[in-house]
């Protein structure tokens, strides 16, 4: 959500932010919505105490038995103008509000410009591919040929974009959240959350996801909605909260199931594990003051990194340019993981982590705020949050760069111990 001072005061930035993201001029037609309601509450103000002070002086002139009939009518005209100007009020403040809350952050400096994937910019390159002297298969070939991945059970079930897991694949996706969840929590300090995977309108509403993404998610009958990440949950324990700036920055990791309706990207990648709308991954939230927030983005996305690293997967770092940065992210640091069997065997870095800063965005929609002592002003948080990683895109990425010529896969050592084997079939 924006800041209704900042456009205010500068109009040419904020539109200059919004040209970034491809959107029309707006800081006009904002300001002047802002104007005009604040010279309707400036009314408002005056009727309201000009309605007090005239009923006090009805009862002194009655009670001085004078004629107070002139009063008595200017009283029964304000009883009609103040809830008009109140009803003028509402709408101005509803129409306002929509401008604020739908439009998408402002993107940080050091954000490239550009129209899409294809002009994000390139941080790093680590790992080395594999090298095989066979043609590599995809997860989906090899997972039904080991029994691991039943895809037609699963349409049976639910539909289409939905998996079973058997056997040694589904011990596969509990090894590597709780591999994850001991880096995270052991090593990085984060506290590990197990949180409802239904929220309110409101929570939803805190993060971003509503009312933007609303057909991309999935709604109970009873108007709860079903997380499409544990970002939203994580980041919603700093809402309608003054957190001490010493208790900054908070860390929180959570492993969960998670569910989009996948309503924008028809036709996409329908093959296998990589877009279902059902799928696990461990996710990251920092709860940061403004000061922390830029090295906060940094240290998350190395911490995501390091999961890839000890599995020995080859990866790249990407700095997301304008037209690719999501709604309430100001910078965005993708990972993208080397996938050997896809694009038909030729092999294709696709992304298992989005790390992002969103700066105070999401605390403004919550009221999340931080001071330094009880006698110091408020000032938001800045929330960042960040996959590390998501499940089923790791385990593709384990299965096709670990596969051997006779069907089995080779798991990196430290699922030896979580697995209770060191190969797949």
């Amino acid at each position: 959500m924006h800041d209704i001072k900042f456009i205010r005061e500068h109009p040419d930035r904020f539109d200059l932010a919004l040209k970034r993201r491809g959107i029309a001029p707006l800081a006009e037609e904002i300001v002047a919505l802002d104007k005009a309601r604040r010279d309707v509450q400036s009314a408002l103000q005056d009727k309201q105490s000009r309605r007090n002070d005239a009923s006090r002086q009805i009862g002194q002139i009655k009670a001085q038995g004078g004629d107070a009939d002139a009063i008595m009518r200017e009283v029964a005209q304000l009883k009609t103008d103040i809830p008009a100007l109140e009803a003028q009020d509402a709408e101005l403040e509803a129409q306002l509000h929509e401008h604020l809350i739908s439009l998408p952050n402002m993107l940080d400096d050091v954000v490239p410009d550009g129209e899409d994937e294809t002009q994000n910019e390139l941080v790093r390159e680590v790992g080395e591919k594999p090298q095989f002297s066979f043609t590599p298969k995809d997860h989906v070939d090899i997972g039904e040929a080991l029994g691991g991945m039943d895809f037609p059970l699963a349409a049976k079930l639910s539909g289409a974009r939905f998996v079973v897991l058997k056997g040694q694949f589904a011990r596969l996706e509990r090894a590597l959240a709780a591999f994850m969840l001991d880096v995270h929590t052991q090593e990085h300090g984060y506290l590990e959350i197990l949180p409802p995977a239904l929220v309110t309108t409101q929570t939803m509403t805190g993060t971003g996801q509503l009312p933007k993404f609303a057909e991309d998610l999935f709604r109970t009958s009873d108007n709860r909605w079903l997380i499409p990440t544990a970002e939203v949950p994580l980041t919603n324990f700093a809402a309608d909260q003054i957190i001490p700036q010493d208790e900054l920055p908070m860390r929180l990791t959570a492993f969960t199931p998670c569910f989009r309706a996948e309503a924008g990207s028809a036709g996409r990648d329908t093959r296998g594990l990589i877009r279902q709308h059902q799928f696990s991954k461990v996710e990251l939230v920092s709860i940061v003051d403004e000061t922390q927030s830029e090295a906060e983005l940094e240290r998350m996305t190395a911490c995501a990194e390091t999961i890839l690293q000890r599995l020995g997967l080859a990866y790249r770092v990407l700095r997301l340019c304008s037209g690719d940065t999501g709604f309430s992210a100001r910078q965005t640091l993708d990972i993208e993981v080397w996938l050997p069997g896809q694009d038909d065997s030729k092999g294709m870095y696709r992304e298992i982590s989005s790390c992002s800063n969103c700066g105070p965005f999401q605390a403004r929609r919550m009221k999340a705020r931080t001071r330094a002592s009880s006698e110091a002003p408020t000032a938001f948080v800045h929330t960042l949050n960040g996959s590390a990683l998501a499940i089923g895109r790791c385990m593709i990425a384990i299965i096709e760069n670990g596969q051997q010529e006779d069907g089995t896969v080779l798991l990196p050592e430290v699922l030896h111990g979580y697995m209770g084997c060191d190969r797949l079939g």
